[in-house]
């Protein structure tokens, strides 16, 4: 059972005004707000793994389960900004606006391809492509980097993101999550499209226990 963990109302509102016009300082407090949300949210997942009755981790693993272990908070991983979107308006029935991902257990999943978003890392520039369920408001962004398989899951991480007013979303890379496949393999997971593959490690997020 996917679970979904928002930002706070005014950290949402502060980032609809435009980080890049404002001063340092209130750069600095969006990104204060910010982590304190993502070690909130932190916490919640930890409650929800602690709960056998919501998620199945094993009969050993629930017996020593404490915390799930995360990157220290980074601010460099916080990115704002448009969403290219790929139409004004989402025509659910047109097959070019649909992608179909291959699941760890050889089936697939249909998502409607949203979007792309763009991001710099060292004078680098990124993008990640945007998807979204049919039944959902919120944007779904599985992505692979260089630390799969050493320091994260080798499967990949999964990021879910709001889509904040004039079509703006927050990428925030400290709250990427594992597949519920890897903490248990009879679960079914989307695995994230070559699209989607960073040359860069991603230090930031949840990582191996």
């Amino acid at each position: 059972m996917k679970q979904c963990f928002t930002i706070s109302t005014c950290c949402i509102l502060l980032l609809a005004q435009g980080i890049s016009s404002t001063a340092q300082q209130l750069d600095e407090s969006i990104i204060a707000t910010q982590k304190q949300r993502v070690l909130e949210w932190r916490k919640e997942r930890d409650e929800f793994f602690r709960n056998p009755e919501r998620f199945p981790l094993s009969l050993s693993e629930k017996k020593n389960f404490r915390t799930l272990k995360y990157y220290d908070f980074n601010p460099e991983s916080v990115f704002w900004g448009p969403i290219e979107r790929y139409a004004a308006y989402m025509v659910f029935n047109d097959p070019k606006y649909h992608s179909v991902f291959l699941t760890n257990k050889g089936t697939t999943k249909r998502y409607i391809r949203y979007g792309r978003f763009h991001f710099w890392v060292n004078n680098k520039e990124y993008a990640l492509e945007i998807f979204k369920s049919i039944l959902s408001d919120w944007l779904f962004i599985p992505f692979l980097d260089q630390t799969n398989g050493k320091e994260t899951y080798r499967g990949g991480r999964y990021l879910d993101a709001e889509i904040l007013p004039e079509y703006k979303m927050v990428l925030d890379f400290n709250k990427a999550y594992y597949p519920p496949c890897a903490y248990n393999n009879k679960l079914t997971c989307a695995l994230p499209p070559r699209q989607n593959m960073l040359d860069i490690p991603i230090r930031a997020g949840e990582k191996d226990f």
